[in-house]
């Protein structure tokens, strides 16, 4: 954390404010950089604006790092990050977010896949007003069962939940306010659900379709295992947009369901034992309504501790429970004033 302060300090020094900053994670991507970079100074040259080009170097193998200090030898916009080690790329997004200095953030992939010339059309719609702009890869060129299938169920369930509707949530070429970015915690493989988890805060989204690209150089870091990781990562973020602020509403429902048809059970064979004299050690739907109120009394204190746990990170953290877009204030003796705010409470 020391050194990210120091290279965020040596930064600010040369300017504390920029228009745009490109977060890039990689991870043993030494061919593909040099070419994405030129990509990327091409795009961006045209919109005259201040802009930045964080490479995370995700604990690479190869010679991604040195590659990184040749190119940032010659271009002053590319800073390069190296981390200790292999912590993932929702960490790499994590490192970029935090030193990113631009009032718009982009992020995209190390691998050519995504298309830099894309760029204008996704700051484009941040300038029409949206918080962030998502993009989608109409023609994808990814598996259909590992890959597709899963983004397709990611993006419904996403959708339900929050009412974020997109086609492609695990684009990782978005574009995002800078507010957005600096007030998400990422984790697991969040990293693609920051649209999701940013909806608390009533960002509007906007989706732009975008040029998918083939693999030039080095092997695909997705496989299968990493497709099981991501959905059971969408299983938290569900808990988690559901249920963070008020656990007791998911562990109390689950204690009342089962603690009470555990006690309608006992009612009924208490009836059965006073009104007919039924033997009931011989019934195993005796146990099963004694287990189902044992578990109900569970969940119930389930629901108590993690309503005190929840209650002590927000008061400890000091987490904000709204978010202010802008404020309109008449001062005394002058027009109105409308002035945003980055800031969430």
């Amino acid at each position: 954390m020391d050194a990210f302060k120091r290279m965020r300090d040596t930064s600010a020094s040369v300017t504390d404010h920029l228009d745009l900053s490109i977060v890039i994670p990689a991870n043993n991507e030494a061919e593909s950089l040099p070419g994405l970079h030129a990509e990327i100074g091409a795009a961006l040259s045209p919109l005259t604006k201040s802009y930045e080009v964080i490479v995370v170097d995700d604990g690479s193998t190869d010679a991604t790092f040195d590659t990184l200090k040749c190119l940032a030898a010659s271009d002053p916009h590319l800073v390069a990050v190296r981390l200790r080690r292999n912590f993932g790329q929702t960490a790499a997004f994590a490192a970029g977010f935090n030193l990113a200095r631009g009032d718009v953030v982009i992020t995209m992939d190390a691998d050519g896949q995504n298309d830099p010339a894309d760029i204008p059309q996704l700051l484009a719609k941040i300038d029409e007003g949206y918080d962030i702009a998502s993009g989608w890869r109409a023609n994808r060129r990814e598996p259909f069962i590992t890959r597709r299938i899963p983004s397709m169920i990611a993006n419904r369930i996403l959708a339900a939940r929050t009412g974020v509707r997109l086609h492609d949530s695990g684009c990782s070429l978005k574009a995002y306010r800078n507010e957005v970015v600096k007030h998400v915690r990422l984790y697991g493989e969040m990293h693609r659900f920051i649209p999701a988890l940013a909806s608390g805060m009533g960002v509007r989204v906007a989706e732009v379709p975008v040029n998918d690209r083939a693999r030039q150089f080095g092997k695909s870091k997705y496989g299968i295992s990493r497709t099981f990781r991501v959905i059971l990562d969408l299983f938290t973020l569900n808990f988690l947009l559901g249920f963070e602020a008020r656990p007791m509403q998911l562990f109390g429902g689950l204690g009342l369901l089962t603690g009470g048809a555990g006690f309608a059970i006992l009612l009924y064979l208490t009836y059965l034992k006073i009104a007919e004299n039924a033997l009931l050690s011989n019934r195993p739907i005796l146990w099963l309504g004694v287990l189902l109120v044992i578990l109900g009394v569970q969940f119930m204190f389930f629901g108590l501790i993690a309503e005190m746990i929840t209650r002590i990170y927000h008061e400890s953290a000091d987490k904000p429970t709204y978010a202010i877009r802008e404020i309109v204030q008449k001062p005394p003796d002058s027009e109105v004033t409308t002035q945003p705010v980055n800031r969430v409470k």
